[in-house]
């Protein structure tokens, strides 16, 4: 009996170990906790696999799992839940908002607010976003972040910013740059000077109902930096260091890189202009190309010629082809010396692979009613190009102190020490001979780099250094016709362009609350810059050889105090009237100055300070300037229960840089916002978690135009020993300030629990008496005036979505898309400013741009390009035919560039910008991607332009593209390239031939890094452990290879700089 008992129990043990291992298919419904409504597509995951669901619209969901297990419900906006199967198979979960997690604050003038309250438009970017972007100017962060933000950078130099515009240009003449404000301060330092490691978030504001109370400073937009703090809690320490390599990003043009090939176009080019020019026979022309090609650059050659020739052979067959025999490298026995003339890549010898590292550390706490966050940030940067190398040490401390319950004071102060070398200069300039971008591109692929002896060997000169080749006769008397005494590689190591100094920042506060709803807040911000400059331009070669050697030094300082008085009053009545009152006085002040001199006639390199030489430039000078801007303003916000939101602000602002009869300005604001999912009577939508219309109006002005305008200058000369004054600037009083209307009018969403968010807006900005400079006949004793001239619009529209696509215990992957659309047009110029009519437009031609009523402000006005003539290859170009009465009646071809009429050849402005990207993370392993990109506009692509013309007398030495090759001949008369002929001045003048579409895509960043688990951390004793590897700039695409249309707002390009740099880290981040 006994055994019978054993058994039966035996099997009910198998029987429920057998029912609790099976699966069962578990159904139930998840609602919000606060609402009872179902959730929808809330995530479901079996604890510990892969296995997952997720509910459906009404929030019921069914799912297949061990009878043991554990499910894990979690959705976006609530508090993740876990709940243990049991064998049950019914469920209903209730899931708790998380309150954190919805409450997202928005950084505004002189205060904050929830992103429900919010009427104005803007965009938050936070630290973890920031921190993706390798830079030491943290602003580039936002480039394709932010909806409505471009951005273009004009240069590849260590410690350059980008060029910023929210929502297009709003001005001619006066800045387009937004506001930086750094913790609610004015900040005018330079960006770089921030760590971006200490930033918690920026946030773009862009619209008058976020702008207006900054008055004259934030008309263009406002970024506002909020820097970290202590949370509460213990102590954290934070270390994070990356070291990686920067390389070129920039793509080359498709160049001539082939010595012989090259020879072979110079060659064509020398004999199409003997037979056609100067009347030769084909083979008379021939001989005499043959002869000049590598000779006298003064009567047409190239200076060099680099082959070995066969002796009684010609360099260039009739076939215009190399010589089969000719070989590359010469040896020449000059001056009772061998020289070794061979070719050498610029390129290659120009860029380098350079180290890049840094490191940050902070420490964070709070104690009792004290908060204290400390940082300390090391950059050690290389450039892409010999003695380009920075610096930078950065400190950080922040402290908050409750000292009593209606009392609060803290502080935040920064200071950044810098040196950069910058062993480039004048980039950007095509003909700037210290600029090595400009020759390594721009240099024919014939000439060498190195002057070498007879064995090849580079040769040293009796300092050390090795020998250079000038163009100036040094290599086996050789001269070139480009750049000709100058090698801008060589200067970059010789020569030194320092920048070096010091930057503090700090801000107080005090805090007072009395009267229950009263706050009285005190803010005192002070930004001192120093700046010494060190310019050395070498005592043995090039221009400054037969001076000595050049030292130049420059100092500057600038000074700025912001002291703001805030006076805020809150009061809810009958618990769902919020009222806001805010009363305010800001004054800023800033002061700079400056001091620069040099000295010629070194003693020596080594002794690079101005008693290092000993005959004075009498250049040496001094400035000091001031800056003043005041304002009163107010501001009034109303929400009835957390759903109807109101808001109007007012500012009367004064700018020193306006006459005192015309310095004071008036701007306003009203803003509204009404969250519809809230009202009884809109539809109980599950998925619509908030529904927001806003609209705000306003008016903003923008006094960032110089000082001095509205009075005559003069200035102070040497006159025989006395002093002298001539007229400088003729001032005109009545200019005033830019004024700007906006208006902002959209939807903020937020769906399926915070799975998809984002806005879409529409934005109309009008500006009103634009400053535009006058040029005026010299005859007046002056070159112009500034004058109000104008009104200019841009209107458009954004859109901004991030979807969080799957979002499970272990997995996340979500996206974002944002994109912006906009038009500009010049909307009035008064009729005595309007010179000329173009089209049927009234307006004034500014060089390769016309200002016109109804157009967009950069529209291109240049001769069009009217293809070649199938006869004789020339290029041609359009010109009006008119009547009598010279009124135009049609159009022609001309192959006189002098007769061709100009037109309007449309604008820059992109017809769609913005940016996109994903980021995944799987049970620690995290990777991210991020992209920008531009569709439509026009630029000009001016390096494709200078290398598809023919060499002159005056140009000659410089690489050709590829298309070249492509050139007319009676043999290939289809092909709307001119002809290939030296001394053809206008083959490749300005036309719309180089307009070329600006469109581009460029993967901007991507990370991958791995988080360690706890379990493992915690045995180092470690809160948190992750390794990573970031690049940024990683690849772009164009319309043309070489061409970088990133370069300016206004379509201009230019191929003698490098921007941006591509860097690629590893790093690895520690808490503890």
């Amino acid at each position: 009996m006994q055994k019978i008992k054993l058994f039966f129990l035996a099997m009910a043990m198998l029987v429920s170990s057998l029912a609790f291992g099976q699966n069962l298919t578990v159904k139930g419904v998840v609602k919000d906790a606060s609402t009872g409504e179902g959730v929808p597509f809330a995530s479901l995951q079996v604890k510990g696999t892969m296995t997952g669901a997720s509910t459906d619209l009404d929030g019921y969901y069914s799912i297949d799992v061990p009878s043991d297990g554990v499910l894990i419900f979690s959705s976006i906006g609530y508090v993740t839940v876990e709940v243990p199967v049991a064998g049950k198979t019914q469920h209903d979960v209730m899931l708790a908002p998380d309150t954190e997690a919805i409450e997202e604050t928005i950084v505004v003038a002189f205060g904050t607010a929830t992103k429900e309250s919010f009427t104005g438009s803007a965009t938050v970017v936070k630290s973890d976003d920031i921190a993706k972007v390798q830079a030491s100017d943290a602003t580039r962060a936002l480039e394709g972040v932010v909806a409505g933000v471009q951005m273009t950078t004009a240069s590849g130099s260590l410690g350059s910013s980008p060029s910023i515009m929210i929502r297009g240009a709003s001005s001619i003449n006066a800045g387009t740059a937004p506001l930086y404000v750094v913790d609610g301060i004015p900040f005018e330092g330079d960006m770089n000077n921030i760590n971006p490691s200490d930033i918690e978030s920026m946030t773009v504001l862009k619209d008058a109902a976020s702008n207006a109370l900054y008055g004259a400073r934030g008309a263009n937009g406002v970024i506002m930096i909020t820097t970290k703090k202590a949370k509460h809690g213990d102590a954290v320490v934070n270390v994070d260091a990356k070291f990686g390599l920067n390389t070129k990003a920039l793509k080359n043009y498709d160049y001539i890189t082939d010595p012989g090939q090259y020879y072979e176009v110079y060659y064509a080019g020398l004999k199409n202009f003997y037979m056609n020019k100067q009347g030769m026979s084909e083979y008379a022309a021939h001989i005499q190309a043959n002869q000049i090609i590598g000779g006298d650059p003064d009567e047409g050659g190239l200076g060099y010629m680099v082959y070995t020739i066969p002796e009684g052979q010609a360099f260039i067959g009739a076939n215009g082809k190399l010589n089969p025999y000719a070989t590359l490298g010469r040896v020449v026995d000059y001056n009772g010396e061998s020289y070794y003339l061979t070719p050498d890549n610029w390129l290659d010898e120009t860029y380098r692979q350079s180290l890049r590292q840094e490191y940050n550390v902070s420490v964070s706490g709070t104690s009792g009613n004290a908060s204290v966050l400390a940082s300390f940030g090391y950059l050690n940067n290389k450039g892409i190009v010999d003695g380009s190398d920075m610096y930078r040490y950065t400190v950080r401390l922040r402290a908050d102190y409750q000292a009593k319950d209606y009392l609060k004071v803290g502080g935040n102060f920064s200071y950044a020490n810098f040196n950069y070398n910058n062993g480039n200069t004048g980039e950007g300039s095509s003909s700037s001979t210290g600029n090595v971008f400009a020759i390594a591109n721009d240099i024919a692929p014939i000439y060498p780099l190195y002057i070498r002896d007879a064995m090849g060997r580079v040769m040293t000169d009796r300092y050390g250094y090795n020998m250079y080749d000038y163009g100036n006769g040094m290599n086996a008397g050789a001269t070139r016709p480009y750049m000709m005494n100058s090698n801008a590689l060589q200067a970059s190591t010789l020569d030194k362009n320092n920048s070096e100094g010091n930057a503090f920042n700090g801000n107080g506060y005090a805090e007072v609350r009395f009267l229950k709803d009263f706050t009285f807040t005190f803010n005192a911000g002070l930004g001192l810059q120093e700046y010494r400059g060190s310019n050395v331009m070498n005592m043995y070669y090039g221009q400054y050889a037969t001076m000595g050697g050049l030292i130049a030094k420059s100092h500057s300082r600038s000074l700025n105090l912001n002291l703001q008085q805030l006076l805020n009053w809150n009061r809810t009545f009958a618990g769902v009237h919020h009222v806001g009152v805010l009363l305010g006085h800001e004054n800023y002040v800033a002061d700079s100055y400056s001091l620069s001199a040099s000295k010629s006639q070194m003693f020596s390199m080594e002794n690079d300070e101005l008693n290092g030489a000993v005959v004075d430039g009498k250049s040496a000078g001094s400035t000091r300037g001031r800056y003043n801007n005041e304002g009163y303003f107010a501001r009034a916000q109303y929400d009835y229960m957390n759903r109807i939101f109101v808001s109007a602000s007012y500012r009367r602002d004064a700018s020193s840089r306006f006459h005192p009869d015309h310095r004071w300005g008036n701007f306003w604001s009203l803003g509204g916002g009404w969250i519809l999912n809230e009202e009884n009577w809109f539809p109980r939508t599950p998925w619509i978690d908030m529904l927001k219309l806003k609209a705000s109006i306003g008016s903003q002005g923008n006094d960032n135009i110089g000082n001095y305008l509205y009075t005559n200058t003069y200035n102070l000369s040497n006159n025989s020993g006395t002093p002298a004054l001539a007229f400088g600037r003729k001032g005109n009083k009545t200019i005033t300030w830019e004024t700007n209307a906006n208006f902002n009018a959209g939807v903020d969403f937020e769906f399926l629990r915070a799975r998809v968010t984002g806005s879409v807006e529409y934005f109309y900005r009008n500006t009103t008496d634009m400053l535009y400079y006058f040029t005026v006949p010299a005859s007046l004793g002056y070159g112009g005036y500034y004058d109000n001239i104008g009104d200019m619009r841009n209107a458009g529209i954004e859109l901004s979505a991030n979807v969080n696509i799957i979002r499970r215990e272990g997995f996340n992957w979500s996206a974002y898309l944002n994109f912006t659309h906009y038009k500009n047009k010049v909307t009035m110029i008064p009729e005595e400013n309007k010179s000329v009519t173009v089209e049927g437009y009234r307006g004034f031609a500014n060089g390769t741009k016309f200002i016109g009523e109804g157009l967009p402000l950069n529209t291109f006005y240049m001769y069009k390009y009217a293809g070649v003539d199938p006869e004789n290859g020339d290029a041609l170009w359009y010109r009006d035919v008119k009547d009598e009465s010279g009124k135009v009646i049609g159009r022609e071809k001309t192959a006189t560039y002098s007769q061709a009429t100009q037109y309007l050849c449309d604008d820059p402005t992109p017809d769609l910008y913005g940016g996109f990207g994903t980021s995944i993370d799987y049970r620690g392993l995290d990777f991210s991607v991020a992209f920008t990109y531009s569709i439509g506009g026009l630029t000009y692509d001016s390096g494709y332009a200078s290398y598809m013309a023919s060499p002159t007398n005056t140009g000659g030495g410089k690489n050709f593209h590829k298309d070249i090759l492509n050139s007319w001949t009676p043999d290939n008369r289809n092909t709307d390239i001119p002809r290939f002929q030296y001394n053809d001045q206008y083959t490749a003048a300005s036309s719309d031939r180089f307009l070329v579409d600006a469109s581009y895509l460029n993967i901007q960043n991507a990370q991958i890094g791995y988080t360690f688990p706890e379990r493992m951390t915690r045995n180092m004793y470690l809160s948190r452990l992750r390794v990573y590897v970031a690049c940024d700039n990683i690849w772009y695409w164009s319309k043309r290879q070489g061409l970088d249309p990133r370069q300016s707002f206004t379509g201009a390009t230019s191929n003698a700089m490098n921007s941006p740099v591509r860097t690629i880290s590893g790093g690895f981040n520690i808490t503890f």
